[in-house]
């Protein structure tokens, strides 16, 4: 393939996969999933695209800065959760051989970020650790789950 047509797909896919964080978190947003002590994202399960393809580490970041704007966030959230969601993607790219490990890093990046934002941003009265641990059942929802079925589709797998 000619160098001008991949960097061409490459756009595309990040492009097309940014769409669909957009669709998926207002989606989530009329169900009230995204909402809650567990907060299930349907949106996260794209963090598991870069098994497939590197593309989908800017898709899912600047997916996740035009859902966080779109959607009314606070200035925190809509610096630091596409930051997470940044790392979350580095490291399913990093770990995309093994999908079980690679499911890991988006579930632990957010574990780790969002309730700082919750608490900083949002005045969420809970105390950080147990943010913690309900972000984290909540991306274990959204990866292991969801992302998972997501990426045993034929569709995606279409990718490669």
């Amino acid at each position: 393939m000619r160098k001008h047509s991949q960097r061409t797909r490459y756009i595309c896919h990040a492009a097309l996969i940014a769409a669909l964080y957009v669709v998926l978190t207002y989606v989530a947003k009329a169900f009230s999933l995204d909402s809650g002590v567990i907060q299930v994202r349907l949106s996260e399960m794209l963090c598991l695209l870069p098994i497939f393809t590197p593309a989908a580490i800017p898709g899912v970041t600047i997916g996740c800065l035009l859902a966080n704007v779109m959607t009314g966030a606070v200035a925190l959230d809509i610096i630091a959760g596409p930051i997470a969601t940044l790392l979350g993607a580095l490291g399913t790219y990093y770990f995309r051989k093994n999908k079980w490990l690679a499911a890991f890093p988006p579930v632990l990046s957010n574990a780790l970020i969002v309730p700082f934002i919750l608490s900083y941003g949002y005045g969420v009265p809970d105390a950080i650790p147990f943010m913690m641990l309900t972000v984290g059942i909540g991306e274990i929802i959204s990866i292991y789950v969801l992302g998972m079925l997501l990426i045993n589709t034929k569709i995606i797998k279409s990718l490669k």
